[in-house]
C-alpha cells in the first residue's frame, strides 16, 4: 500500500516541475515574433539586403530565400550574369565576369554564396542546376554558417533580437532554481521519513535544476524589434506591388538583367514562384510548398507527423492494438498489482530489487491499460468525426514500407500527402495508403475524406486538372 507521506513528496516535486514547464510555455507564448501588418504598397526598395528581408517577412526564421535571393541581388549587382539559352528555365548557366566589381564591400553570407559559385564554376560557367549540395551533411553545415551570419547582421541593424533575452533567460534560471529546491527538499523529506542513510536529496535538487536551467538556455529563434516590425511592413507593402503584375510570378532567373534588384528582393518576400523554384543549392525545404490554390501562388507550410504510432493507422489495426493493450495491461495489473510496494522495507537486496522490479512492471502496466483505453475512446470517436476536404495536393512522398519477403525489395505501405484547402497558410499531412499513391499527382485538386485524430485518408478522388510544377519537363523541387 502506498504510504500517505510519498504521495505527498511525490505531488510536491511534480507540482513543482508543472510549475516550471507552465512557466516556460507562458514565455514561449508571450515571445512570439508578431506578424507585421502590411503597409501600403509600394515600388520603393530599403536598404536592408535581400536575405534579412527574406528573415523579416518570414516571422524571424531564415528559409532557403535567404541563400536564394542573394543570389540573385549579386547577379543584379554585377558579381554574375544569368543567361538562358532556351526556352527552359532550368538550363540557365551562371557566368563570373572577367572584371567583377570591388567584392570587398560584401557582407559574410553574400560573400560565402559568391564563393560557392566561384568555386563550382568551370572556366568562369556553371549550370544553375550544379549549385545543389550532393552531401546533406555539407548543406546542413553551410545553411547554418550563412543563416547565423544573416541573423547576426539582422540584429547588428537592430531588426532582430533573440526570443529569449538575457532578462528572460535569468528568470528562468531563477524559476528552475526555486523547482530544484522544491524538488531537491521532497527528496530529502522522503528520505528523513523512511530514515534513510543515503539522503540524496540535494543531487537530485542540483540535477533538476541542470536540466531546467540546460532547457532554458536552448535557442527558440529569433523575435520581432520594433523596429523590426516597421521595416518588415515596409517590405511586406513592396511584395504587395510585386505580387499586383501578374507575370511576376512567372519570370525566370535570367530576367534579373531587366528586373534588376527587384527580382532577389521579390524572393526574398516570396513572390517569385518560378524563379524560386529554379533556383535550388540543395537547401530545399518540404515544409514550405508553394501551392495557387484559391488563384494565388504562396507557401504553404506543411507539419509531418511521425512520432505516435496512431499516425496513417487503419481503424482496425488501431482498434486491435487498444484491446491488446488493454488485456495486456489488465493481466499485469492483476497479476503484480497486490505485491506494489514504493518503499520496500525489505533487509535484503535481493528482495529489495525484485520489489523495484515488480514496482516497475506495475508502473507499466497502469500505462498501457491508460494507453489502451484512450486509443479505444480516441479511435472510436474518430469514426464519428470523419470529414471531407477539397483542395490542392501539395506533396506526395513516402512514409513508411515493409519488406516484401526474404531477399526482396521494401514496399510503401503509407504515403504522406499534403492538401492546401485555402484556409490558411498552415496544414499537416496526412497518411495516403500507397496503392491509392499513384493515383493522384502534385498539382491536382483532390477530395480526401479524412480522420483527423490518426490521420487517415479513407477516401481520395481527384476532381481537378492537374497544374504541374514540372518547367519545360524538368522537376524543380
Amino acid at each position: 500500500m502506498i504510504d500517505s507521506r510519498l504521495l505527498f513528496d511525490l505531488a510536491v516535486g511534480a507540482l513543482a516541475l508543472a510549475g516550471w514547464f507552465a512557466a516556460y510555455g507562458v514565455v514561449r507564448l508571450v515571445t512570439r515574433p508578431v506578424t507585421a501588418t502590411p503597409a501600403p504598397a509600394t515600388m520603393e526598395l530599403g536598404p536592408e539586403p535581400p536575405a534579412v528581408v527574406s528573415l523579416l517577412v518570414n516571422r524571424w526564421s531564415v528559409t532557403e530565400d535567404a541563400a536564394e535571393s542573394t543570389l540573385l541581388d549579386l547577379a543584379a549587382r554585377g558579381f554574375v550574369e544569368l543567361r538562358q539559352p532556351g526556352d527552359d528555365p532550368m538550363e540557365t548557366t551562371l557566368h563570373l565576369p572577367s572584371t567583377p566589381p570591388d567584392d570587398s564591400g560584401l557582407r559574410p553570407y553574400e560573400r560565402q554564396v559568391l564563393d560557392r559559385i566561384r568555386g563550382l564554376a568551370v572556366h568562369g560557367v556553371l549550370p544553375i542546376t550544379a549549385l545543389t549540395f550532393r552531401d546533406p551533411a555539407r548543406a546542413k553545415e553551410w545553411n547554418k554558417r550563412l543563416s547565423a551570419q544573416v541573423i547576426a547582421d539582422a540584429r547588428a541593424a537592430g531588426l532582430s533580437r533573440r526570443r529569449f533575452g538575457p532578462r528572460v533567460g535569468s528568470l528562468l534560471a531563477a524559476a528552475a532554481l526555486v523547482a530544484g529546491v522544491i524538488v531537491g527538499l521532497a527528496a530529502g523529506h522522503h528520505g528523513s521519513w523512511r530514515q534513510a542513510a543515503d539522503n540524496r536529496g540535494l543531487a537530485v535538487g542540483f540535477i533538476t535544476f541542470a536540466v531546467l536551467s540546460s532547457i532554458a538556455g536552448l535557442s527558440p529563434g529569433e523575435r520581432d524589434t520594433p523596429l523590426g516590425r516597421q521595416v518588415a511592413a515596409r517590405w511586406l507593402g513592396v511584395r504587395d506591388w510585386l505580387r499586383g503584375h501578374e507575370q511576376f510570378e512567372q519570370l525566370p532567373p535570367a530576367s534579373v538583367a531587366v528586373w534588376d534588384r527587384y527580382l532577389g528582393y521579390g524572393a526574398a518576400v516570396g513572390a517569385t514562384r518560378l524563379t524560386s523554384a529554379v533556383l535550388d543549392l540543395g537547401l530545399g525545404d518540404r515544409t514550405r510548398v508553394w501551392s495557387s490554390y484559391g488563384g494565388v501562388w504562396r507557401r504553404v507550410r506543411v507539419r509531418y507527423p511521425w512520432f505516435w504510432p496512431r499516425y496513417g493507422q487503419s481503424m482496425p489495426r488501431l482498434l486491435l492494438s487498444a484491446v491488446i493493450r488493454l488485456v495486456v495491461g489488465g493481466f499485469l495489473l492483476k497479476v503484480f498489482g497486490p505485491s506494489f510496494d514504493l518503499s520496500p522495507s525489505a533487509s535484503y537486496p535481493f528482495v529489495r530489487a525484485f520489489t523495484l522490479v515488480v514496482d516497475g512492471i506495475v508502473v507499466v502496466a497502469v500505462w498501457v491499460l491508460l494507453s489502451g483505453a484512450w486509443t479505444l475512446l480516441r479511435g472510436l470517436g474518430d469514426l464519428v468525426t470523419e470529414r471531407t476536404i477539397t483542395g490542392e495536393l501539395l506533396w506526395v512522398q513516402v512514409w513508411k514500407s515493409k519488406a516484401q519477403g526474404e531477399g526482396q525489395p521494401s514496399r510503401p505501405w503509407l504515403h504522406y500527402v499534403a492538401v492546401d484547402d485555402g484556409s490558411g497558410d498552415r496544414t499537416t499531412a496526412w497518411g495516403l495508403p500507397s496503392q491509392w499513391a499513384g493515383d493522384c499527382h502534385d498539382g491536382d485538386t483532390v477530395t480526401i475524406r479524412v480522420r483527423p485524430w490518426s490521420r487517415r485518408v479513407v477516401s481520395l478522388s481527384v476532381v481537378g486538372h492537374r497544374r504541374t510544377r514540372r518547367l519545360s519537363g524538368s522537376d524543380t523541387r
